[in-house]
């Protein structure tokens, strides 16, 4: 089929269609509950010797005052949780290494939360477990954990020794020991059950959720 034919085929089917749409009653989308028209009624005579003022129908407009979005701010504490969880599972499957504290050299269980959270500027880890668990964070009961809290568990020891990041569900990720590498566990297995001692909250507070005021 020749192009010049396709053309003129083309505007004689568009045609039709073009002026059905111009002469039929159009309707705006509804907004908020409310659905302004798209033309103005035509003047009964009796309003004839109205004014113009009072004759003329105008499109009320939807307005909103000091009204209060559903939507909160995003909030920095969520999202400074997501990338340490994103850092931590990225590197499942690296060598238990102790003293390790990258991907390439192996991780130990504090070397593994200290590259998890070094990009979080407001959190300043100390290097070992212990430490971790005696001057850093808020104190966190278990039945409140949040993603991105930190474990701590006593092993063998009188005092903590390990530690993991809590990934949610009772889940956490951490670096167990020499011989194996960094892996996803879970608190309801009884070892860890038993064995554990604490939480601590690092992240910063997440602020008040905010409302966005349309005026």
């Amino acid at each position: 089929m020749r192009p010049f034919f396709k053309t003129w085929l083309t505007i004689c089917l568009l045609m039709p269609l073009a002026a059905h749409a111009t002469n039929r009653e159009q309707r705006l989308p509804n907004v908020n509950g409310f659905t302004p028209k798209a033309h103005v009624t035509q003047i009964s005579k009796t309003q004839a010797g109205k004014t113009s003022t009072k004759n003329k129908q105008s499109v009320k407009r939807p307005t909103h005052l000091s009204s209060v979005s559903s939507k909160p701010v995003p909030q920095m504490a969520a999202k400074q949780s997501s990338a340490v969880l994103s850092r931590a599972v990225n590197v499942l499957g690296t060598p238990y290494r102790w003293g390790g504290s990258s991907p390439s050299k192996g991780f130990d269980c504090s070397g593994l939360v200290k590259y998890a959270f070094n990009d979080v500027a407001a959190v300043d880890l100390p290097r070992t477990s212990n430490a971790m668990a005696r001057g850093h964070g808020q104190k966190v009961e278990r039945k409140d954990l949040k993603p991105g809290d930190l474990l701590f568990f006593n092993l063998k020891s009188r005092r903590v020794n390990h530690v993991a990041i809590y990934l949610g569900n009772d889940r956490f990720i951490h670096a167990p020991r020499r011989g194996k590498s960094v892996t996803i566990d879970t608190l309801k297995k009884p070892y860890w059950d038993k064995n554990y001692v604490v939480a601590k909250r690092v992240l910063p507070k997440e602020p008040n959720t905010l409302r966005i005021v349309q005026r």
